[in-house]
């Protein structure tokens, strides 16, 4: 996929809220194929950055340690 997202699990280290939604941005801007979308699409592209940082935090806060 998108080489450039890095891995947010890190033993000891929760992740930031601004790696959580920077990881986000960039895989929304891989799969919609903007860097920066229209004002018409803006909303639609947000939300889905908003929707993929929520699931990441509820993913990285479910995982149980090795």
């Amino acid at each position: 996929m998108c080489r450039s997202i890095k891995t947010l699990r890190r033993p000891g280290e929760p992740p930031t809220d601004e790696e959580i939604r920077a990881a986000a941005l960039q895989f929304v801007r891989k799969v919609s194929g903007y860097r920066q979308p229209s004002r018409r699409n803006a909303e639609a592209f947000d939300t889905a950055v908003e929707e993929v940082a929520m699931a990441s935090r509820r993913l990285l806060g479910d995982l149980k340690a090795t």
